[in-house]
C-alpha cells in the first residue's frame, strides 16, 4: 500500500500518459527496439507522458525516445533478483518491490496501452488491462499491439477461441489495433484522445 500511495502522489500531476509494455530481453539492434524508441519519441513530441518499466530492452527504448525528445519519461522499475538497474533515460523513476502497486501505477494514469513483443510479464500487463476494461474497473482505452508478425497469431486465437466460444465481450478484442509503424501508433492515440480527452480527465485515479 505504501508503494501505491507513493506512486499516486509522485505521478498525480504528470498529465495524459501512455503505457509502453515489452520485453527486457530485446536488444538495441532489434527492429522492435527501434520501433519502441521511435514510439517514445513521437509520443513525447505529441505531448504525452511515456510510462515504461524503467528497465532494459523495450523499456529502455521507450524511455530513451521520450527523454531524448525532451518529454516526460517515467520508469516504473520492479526490483527482481536477476533484473538490471533502472535505465538512465527517466525524468521520474520509481522502484517497486511488488508487482500489484506497479501495475496499478500504470493503469491509474494511462489513456492508452502500447504492447511490443514480450514474454509472460508483457502478457500479464496486457491482459490485466483488458480484464479491467471488460469488468468496468477502468475506462476503455486503445490497446495497440506493435508487430504484426508477433501479435497476429494471438489476435486470431482470441477471435477464434475466446470470442467464438462467447468467453469475452466483443468490445474488448475490438480495442486491439495491430500496427507496425510508429507514426500510425501515435496517430491512433492522438485521434482517440482528441475525441475522449474530457472524459478521461474525469476518470478515477485508481482502478475501482
Amino acid at each position: 500500500m505504501s508503494e501505491m500511495l507513493h506512486a499516486a502522489e509522485t505521478l498525480a500531476h504528470i498529465g495524459p500518459a501512455v503505457s509502453v509494455f515489452g520485453s527486457a530481453r530485446i536488444k538495441p539492434e532489434s527492429i522492435h527496439y527501434e520501433r519502441a524508441r521511435q514510439i517514445g519519441e513521437r509520443l513525447a513530441k505529441a505531448g504525452f507522458v511515456v510510462l515504461a518499466g524503467g528497465g532494459p530492452g523495450i523499456m529502455h527504448a521507450a524511455n530513451q525516445g521520450a527523454h531524448e525528445a525532451g518529454g516526460s519519461s517515467v520508469g516504473l522499475h520492479i526490483v527482481l533478483p536477476k533484473e538490471s538497474r533502472p535505465n538512465p533515460h527517466q525524468t521520474i523513476s520509481l522502484s517497486f518491490r511488488h508487482f500489484a502497486p506497479r501495475k496499478a501505477a500504470f493503469f491509474m494514469h494511462s489513456i492508452a496501452y502500447v504492447a511490443l513483443p514480450g514474454g509472460y510479464g508483457t502478457l500479464d500487463e496486457l491482459f490485466e488491462a483488458l480484464v479491467l476494461m471488460q469488468t468496468g474497473k477502468m475506462p476503455a482505452a486503445p490497446v495497440i499491439l506493435v508487430g504484426k508478425v508477433f501479435w497476429s497469431g494471438l489476435a486470431h486465437w482470441i477471435n477464434e477461441q475466446l470470442l467464438g466460444s462467447g468467453l469475452v465481450d466483443s468490445a474488448v478484442p475490438a480495442a486491439f489495433v495491430i500496427e507496425d509503424e510508429p507514426d500510425a501508433v501515435v496517430a491512433h492515440i492522438e485521434r482517440y484522445y482528441r475525441h475522449n480527452g474530457s472524459r478521461l480527465r474525469d476518470r478515477p485515479t485508481l482502478p475501482l
